[in-house]
């Protein structure tokens, strides 16, 4: 090994060193930080939030390693890749930090100790935020890529726990158990907590990217169209995306009052511009095999959604497009003007759409 290359592996190996110390520095504040909120120790949050400072400080400073590494060396392939990763990483450690400290600040301003309902949920939910993290900072400090794949899937199901949490926190509200202050505050908490998993997932994103070259693939959305009877617009949505968009989601229809079949002008309509309409047959809201958290957007065509379903879920985004009257009860003229306009905004709202999910080339 040449003099140069010596260097470059002892100034890489010195930048791993201090992405570890980080790491070691942010789990511990994780951990104190929701002790201290737990046992109301107000000393120990206070410690854990001045311990924020010097994690700031070594944040800095690794950049600044990082951007000198780069000046000296001009590297190349890995172990440019390398250093890309950490400047993204140091910016998620220093985050996780600021997290543990907010936490703390939150449970200084608590009235009263957490509900042991809520209490049990916040211990579950930072037990998975740690064994993320912890798991995810094990992958970058070995380059172990599969371990980081395997945390990718286990931080994605610990994200799920923050909806459970959310609901409990309403019921407490309306039983009027938490003054509320207190329910903010945990809410505050609850979403740090949420946080933690997210950038462990990020961080086994970059240790994909630094040991293998992997970039994270685009994200595949799951769209919902619905209407009152699912048996026209809903369909021609769906319909239209699947041949326009076929690799940019998923999609599917339902209606809160679906029909026996299709409305058969619409089925006549579709026919007419190349879809298979065998098969096709109207679903409702209540015959979807997951619940609508598995949706990233709810579209609604028939107007608002929410009095026909329980709750909209949190994640869930929900959009209203007004395509026209329904096409029953219309003579056919009347008819078959309705579904050429909804058919020609449908293209430029859903192509509209594809563009903001993922971008331009979406398809």
């Amino acid at each position: 090994m040449s003099h140069y290359e010596e260097r470059l592996q002892a100034d890489l190996e010195a930048i791993r060193r201090r992405v570890r110390a980080i790491g070691e520095q942010v789990q511990a504040a994780q951990q104190q930080a929701v002790r201290a909120l737990l046992t109301t120790d107000r000393a120990l949050a206070a410690e854990v939030i001045l311990g924020d400072l010097p994690i700031n400080r070594q944040v800095r400073a690794l950049d600044q390693a990082c951007h000198a590494f780069v000046a000296r060396h001009v590297p190349s392939a890995g172990p440019l890749r390398f250093v890309s990763s950490v400047l993204r990483l140091s910016i998620g450690l220093e985050r996780i930090g600021d997290y543990a400290a907010t936490i703390c600040r939150e449970a200084v301003q608590l009235s009263a100790p957490i509900p042991p309902v809520i209490a049990d949920q916040v211990e579950l939910m930072a037990d998975q935020s740690y064994a993320a993290l912890a798991q995810a900072m094990t992958a970058w400090n070995t380059g172990n890529a599969e371990l980081a794949r395997g945390t990718l899937g286990m931080a994605k199901q610990a994200g799920g726990a923050f909806d459970t949490l959310i609901k409990a926190l309403v019921r407490q509200g309306t039983e009027g158990v938490q003054p509320l202050a207190d329910l903010f505050a945990s809410l505050t908490v609850l979403t740090r907590l949420s946080r933690v998993v997210g950038q462990a997932k990020n961080i086994c994103e970059e240790t994909l990217f630094a040991v293998a070259g992997e970039t994270k693939e685009p994200k595949r959305y799951r769209l919902l169209f619905v209407d009152a009877q699912d048996n026209c617009f809903s369909q021609l949505a769906v319909a239209y995306c699947r041949r326009a968009f076929p690799e940019s989601a998923d999609y599917e229809s339902a209606g809160w009052e679906p029909g026996g079949a299709l409305e058969a002008r619409c089925q006549v309509f579709m026919e007419r511009h190349g879809f298979a309409t065998n098969g096709l047959s109207p679903k409702g809201l209540r015959e979807l095999s997951d619940d609508l958290s598995a949706y990233h957007l709810i579209i609604s065509l028939a107007g608002d959604i929410r009095p026909h379903v329980e709750e909209i879920p949190f994640h869930t985004v929900v959009l209203e497009w007004n395509l026209g009257p329904p096409v029953e009860g219309l003579d056919q003229q009347r008819a078959e003007h309705v579904l050429q306009a909804a058919w020609d905004e449908l293209k430029v709202r859903c192509g509209g759409l594809m563009e903001l999910l993922r971008g331009e080339g979406a398809s």
